[in-house]
């Protein structure tokens, strides 16, 4: 089989080397060039990045030329996890030269001919593609987002539920993860022996790309749900791992063993297509009192499955559960590449 050839923008922070270490041996992507900021730039990667996850650096990596965030790079399509501040800009510029942008960058999520994407539930709106190539006069290119790290823990989790049963209000409180605050992230000092009730734009993401996520596509614009989220964010003293714990009103009544049908049962696009990146089980329920837990579930489905538990009735609204999913494989990384696969499996790439 004929590979991709990939290009990673912000190679040397920690979902960059994600992309690597999720990409090392992928049936159909190899890894052609990389890119970081002007201090990695002419630098081998091996010189440039000190690896900062488990196991050793792919050797087939090792010696590619770290290379600006911009075109020309010898690639097909172009994996985004810029920072923010120069994500917009680059990521454009690669788009309006013909490169297909598979984006982790935030900039871009809310843009109304954007495909905010999470293959399992909002497949339809890659109809956008088009939408944004007549809009910005693109060629080949196009920029393609995944969600925010959390909402797509929470998104894979409500999308079941609210195809089944409608929701019309959600109340979410995140405990998340230090890796998602990147790489050195939060001071030691500040981590220890607590719990940081702020994370910068957090809440706000959450609330308005839940409601993007699980819209309709009609015709050149997305209908979002006539529904209210409401989020708070904390950081917690987690290595990987976000947890959300969820609170939902239904549309209309349901028993308490109808929400666990309609999670344990759920499968959608991806696994259909079996695309490679694709949990068997995009949603595992547990049963237990105690789970999920970041330990003991971050990795389920080799980090591509949101754990779900502790679902009950709840005194306030209707029904309340938790869910966990691997902050840096499922919401970064691996969403991206999951996001490839199926735009490869629609003929858009």
């Amino acid at each position: 089989m004929e590979k991709f050839r990939v290009g990673i923008l912000g190679a040397t922070g920690v979902v960059g080397q994600r992309f690597i270490q999720l990409l090392e041996n992928h049936p159909q992507f190899e890894v052609a060039a990389l890119a970081a900021s002007d201090r990695s730039q002419g630098k081998t990667y091996s010189q440039a990045c000190t690896w900062r996850l488990p196991g050793d650096m792919p050797e087939q990596v090792r010696q590619i030329v770290v290379q600006p965030p911009a075109p020309p790079l010898d690639c097909d399509f172009v994996f985004s996890s810029l920072p923010t501040d120069v994500a917009k800009a680059a990521e454009e510029n690669f788009a309006r030269a013909g490169y297909p942008v598979i984006s982790n960058s935030s900039p871009h999520r809310m843009g109304s001919d954007v495909p905010l994407l999470i293959p399992e539930v909002n497949p339809e709106h890659l109809a956008l593609i088009d939408v944004q190539r007549k809009n910005r006069g693109y060629d080949r290119g196009f920029i393609v987002t995944n969600p925010n790290c959390s909402a797509i823990v929470i998104v894979m989790a409500l999308a079941p539920l609210h195809a089944k049963l409608g929701i019309e209000s959600c109340v979410v409180t995140t405990m998340q993860a230090l890796s998602g605050a990147g790489y050195p992230g939060v001071a030691s000092l500040d981590a220890t022996d607590n719990v940081i009730p702020f994370i910068g734009g957090e809440e706000e993401k959450i609330e308005a790309e839940t409601l993007k996520l699980l819209g309709r596509i009609r015709g050149s614009v997305i209908d979002e749900p006539a529904m209210t989220v409401s989020a708070q964010c904390n950081r917690v003293n987690v290595s990987d791992g976000h947890m959300a714990s969820i609170r939902v009103k239904l549309s209309q009544p349901a028993k308490l063993d109808q929400l666990r049908e309609a999670l344990a049962s759920f499968t959608a696009e991806p696994q259909q297509l079996k695309l490679h990146s694709a949990p068997e089980k995009p949603i595992i329920v547990r049963n237990e009192n105690d789970r999920p837990q970041p330990r003991l579930d971050r990795d389920a489905g080799n980090g591509m499955s949101v754990t779900v538990g502790r679902i009950m009735a709840d005194n306030v609204l209707d029904y309340r559960f938790v869910a966990l999913g691997h902050n840096t494989i499922r919401g970064a990384a691996g969403a991206a590449i999951l996001n490839a696969e199926l735009l490869i499996a629609m003929n858009k790439l």
